[in-house]
């Protein structure tokens, strides 16, 4: 599907939070989904992937995590400073901001006419997947979405400890994971952790471990597996299919793009 993109923005807690909203082009009502970045913010492979879920009959709306410490528009490049300005701009931020935009985002596109608001769904990545599953704590999240969310074993995702792993018998969302066994921020006995937790918890799990490393679906850099991201991929196209209504075109479109 075409699409069209935008820039919105909304006032959380007294911050200009900024979002990037890309959606199809064909009129009509879409699921909607709150997509989270990693630490670097809305870089061109975040919107790139932003854009082409959106190319599937969605309603994305991706917002600048840490609005709260950065000017609009900033990114940070991979690597180096960057990477130490992400991880300090995400250890700076409480857990409760983090749910507050997520909040804002879902009532954002609750509000949007070309949104169907009882098909509410997160995506994430690295600390965006983290922040998909705690989006999942708002029982108006139908799917979600976490791809090698970090900080899941040990609550590392603010500036206090998250308690995500603790509530997860609270979240009605179906959850999907997608793991990389190479990745160091996530490694097996973490992995183990993690998956026992969401078994205990008796929600509706399904989870994919591919041999990648780390950011493994992020184009720009050496840790980049086109093979296991495009398989990545498909498999939470075909899932958001399944818990989501209304996109049975979606089944052939994801199939044709494996």
């Amino acid at each position: 599907m075409q699409i069209t993109q935008q820039q919105q923005g909304l006032m959380v807690d007294g911050s200009l939070m900024r979002l990037h909203v890309a959606q199809p082009k064909a009129e009509g009502r879409y699921p909607g989904v709150v997509f989270f970045s990693d630490i670097y913010q809305l870089g061109e492979p975040m919107l790139r992937l932003a854009n082409r879920l959106a190319g599937y009959g969605y309603v994305v709306a991706a917002p600048e995590i840490f609005h709260r410490l950065e000017r609009p528009g900033t990114v940070m490049e991979p690597g180096g400073v960057g990477r130490l300005r992400g991880n300090a701009d995400a250890k700076a931020t409480p857990v409760s901001a983090y749910d507050a935009d997520a909040g804002a985002v879902l009532d954002w596109l609750s509000e949007q006419s070309s949104v169907d608001g009882q098909q509410l769904a997160s995506f994430g990545f690295c600390l965006g997947g983290h922040l998909a599953l705690r989006a999942a704590l708002d029982q108006r999240v139908k799917a979600a979405v976490c791809c090698y969310p970090t900080g899941l074993q040990d609550g590392v995702l603010g500036a206090d400890r998250a308690d995500t792993l603790e509530r997860l018998n609270q979240i009605q969302a179906a959850v999907f994971t997608v793991f990389g066994s190479l990745d160091p921020h996530v490694p097996p006995e973490a992995l183990q952790q993690v998956l026992a937790a969401f078994q205990a918890s008796g929600i509706n799990h399904s989870s994919r471990l591919f041999e990648a490393d780390h950011t493994f679906m992020r184009d720009d850099g050496p840790r980049w597996d086109p093979q296991a991201a495009d398989e990545a991929w498909l498999a939470a196209m075909r899932f958001l299919v399944d818990q989501l209504s209304g996109n049975s075109r979606l089944v052939s479109s994801s199939a044709s793009t494996s």
